[in-house]
């Protein structure tokens, strides 16, 4: 009966109904069309749209990035990312008190370290006293229940701006592994909760594992950065970390995945879980929504999205020019990325939605 009908002269849309139906027919499927069957029937009223929504979002699924700087009494607002701060180590403190407050489940933080404190090797990543080391142990003194994530990379403290040691022009992968060991084991001494490789050496996190796990941290997780591409849109994070000027025109394509690949990212994370890694990041987000999608429907596994920088800087830019409505905007851009697959989400908009849900459920 369906040939037959294929056979008649009908309009275009009745002939793609009748050619849908074969083919959903020949799958086994029963089919219902218009006008039995409008699927606008649950859009219609508020109650049934929540009903029938199938992703939310949650105040849980953020991490909200923190920069944190020398000095005293000092909030310095990043110019490449407006509304974002790095605050001296006497003012986190009240810092953290805001974002547990907002019951934000984790922070992620990242350096801006001093000039004259940088080397080609990195050392300062080393130093137990050191900033970040610093950071962490505040961080958890105000609140033990927060989790915190700490970046394994060497780009803030090296001189040159790249994420592993320089040798014979190149960057080392098997020298840089053994430095990003001990930043990871240092990080872990001084109370960080979870380890961030995020320098895209490859093998380093099955090193990272091995390390702590023979210095007893067995339940220090990783959190892998594990398909990070070589993108354009992490100039300002560059500007608040003070890497721009050391990394200047030198390129990272050399360790960073090429943005036009999406097989490899398979490999990146199949690598990763291999290794020993407990959760996943995929850098930036919504260019590489994609890759999310991809990688949760080939691994059942904990996916994160970082919405970097230049992503923020990109919709806040919008948003204060009033070219974008703030609340949907921001809204729309994060529950895409759950939409893809993501367990959580990387973003500097954490504590206003944190805010605006809190408020929701009030």
């Amino acid at each position: 009966m369906i040939d037959s009908l294929l056979n008649y002269k009908l309009q275009p849309l009745e002939k793609y109904q009748v050619v849908k139906m074969k083919q959903t027919i020949n799958k086994g499927f029963s089919v219902s069309n218009f006008p039995r069957t409008r699927l606008r029937r649950n859009r219609m009223s508020d109650f049934s749209r929540k009903l029938v929504v199938e992703n939310n979002l949650s105040i849980n699924d953020l991490i909200y990035p923190i920069f944190v700087t020398y000095g005293s009494n000092t909030k310095e607002e990043i110019e490449s990312m407006p509304g974002i701060y790095r605050f001296s180590l006497d003012l986190l403190p009240k810092e953290i008190e805001r974002i547990s407050s907002l019951e934000i489940p984790a922070i992620a933080l990242f350096p801006k370290i001093e000039k004259s404190l940088k080397n080609p090797n990195g050392s300062e990543a080393l130093n137990k006293n050191n900033l970040i080391c610093k950071a962490i142990k505040i961080s958890k003194k105000v609140n033990s229940n927060l989790g915190v994530i700490c970046d394994v990379a060497l780009d803030p403290f090296t001189d040159h701006g790249h994420d592993g040691i320089i040798f014979n022009n190149q960057i080392d992968n098997d020298k840089t592994l053994e430095i990003l060991c001990n930043q990871a084991l240092v990080q872990a001494e001084a109370g960080c909760d979870i380890i961030a490789p995020s320098d895209m050496m490859d093998g380093r996190v099955g090193y990272i594992r091995d390390t702590l796990d023979n210095q007893g941290f067995i339940n220090v997780q990783i959190m892998s950065y594990a398909v990070k591409y070589a993108s354009a849109f992490y100039g300002p994070f560059r500007d608040a970390v003070g890497s721009t000027l050391n990394l200047s025109n030198k390129s990272k394509k050399s360790y960073q995945m090429d943005p036009a690949n999406s097989d490899e990212a398979i490999r990146e994370i199949a690598l990763d879980i291999n290794e020993g890694a407990d959760m996943f990041i995929v850098k930036p987000g919504m260019p590489y929504l994609d890759i999310i999608y991809k990688i949760k429907q080939e691994f059942k596994i904990p996916l994160y999205a970082y919405q970097v920088s230049g992503e923020y800087s990109m919709i806040k830019g919008a948003i204060d020019n009033g070219w974008f409505d703030e609340q949907k905007i921001i809204l729309e851009s994060l529950i895409a990325f759950k939409r893809a697959g993501c367990n959580g989400i990387i973003t500097y908009f954490a504590p206003y939605v944190a805010n605006l849900l809190k408020g929701q459920n009030s």
